[in-house]
């Protein structure tokens, strides 16, 4: 069986995975969730690194694979090398290039203007302002919308200022998911960025941004294909 650490994306809360977690352990994994510290403002990507590792305490006879999603792509493959993780999967994920902020991120990869395709391509106005109920939870249930919005905390900008320290992507196998509906990231971007920086395809789910939340089945059996 494999040990699951499950990275989430901005705000850093373990609750993103909350419908995933059992139907992984149901399966027989041990899974860790991980609560980052993302509304610290003097926390950036090595106390997130240091967070999951301590989080983790994974059993030395399982492989382990770290899971990132959204921003959690830029702490996940530190977190899989100290791991000796034997896979990264990267879930509607950042992916950083070594010396790359944060910030720096969003320009040099095209993002806005591939979301602002998309809007314009399914009938939105890509002048519209942010509204996480139209960009994050169009398609999870009501009930685990209104959760996540009661209970959602600030992302401090501190990583995002802070240049990701890795030399190089690690040398373990990765594997790219990508949500079909992803309003923020669109799919075809995702496949750019992907192809571009590690010569991977990526593989696509039912859903939007947060697959997690809306469609926890499909995502639980792509974890375990």
């Amino acid at each position: 069986m494999t040990s699951f650490v499950l990275i989430p994306g901005a705000g850093g809360q373990a609750w993103y995975w909350h419908r995933v977690t059992p139907l992984l352990q149901a399966a027989g994994h041990d899974v860790v969730a991980v609560d980052l510290p993302g509304d610290d403002e003097k926390a950036g990507w090595q106390e997130y690194a240091d967070t999951a590792v301590a989080a983790a305490d994974v059993r030395r006879d399982q492989e382990v694979v770290v899971v990132g999603q959204s921003m959690g792509g830029f702490t996940a493959p530190l977190v899989a090398t100290r791991l000796a993780a034997a896979r990264i999967v990267l879930l509607n994920a950042m992916i950083p290039e070594p010396g790359e902020t944060g910030g720096d991120w969003w320009t040099r990869t095209g993002q806005g203007e591939a979301q602002r395709e998309r809007d314009r391509r399914e009938g939105r106005d890509p002048d519209a302002g942010f509204d996480p109920r139209v960009v994050f939870f169009h398609d999870v249930p009501a009930e685990v919308t209104e959760a996540g919005l009661a209970g959602g905390r600030e992302q401090s900008g501190t990583p995002f200022g802070q240049p990701w320290p890795l030399p190089r992507w690690p040398a373990i196998p990765t594997r790219v998911l990508a949500g079909r509906d992803d309003r923020l990231f669109p799919p075809e971007f995702q496949g750019r960025v992907a192809r571009e920086r590690l010569g991977l395809e990526v593989e696509l789910l039912p859903g939007g941004h947060l697959l997690a939340l809306s469609r926890p089945e499909e995502l639980a059996a792509a974890l375990t294909r």
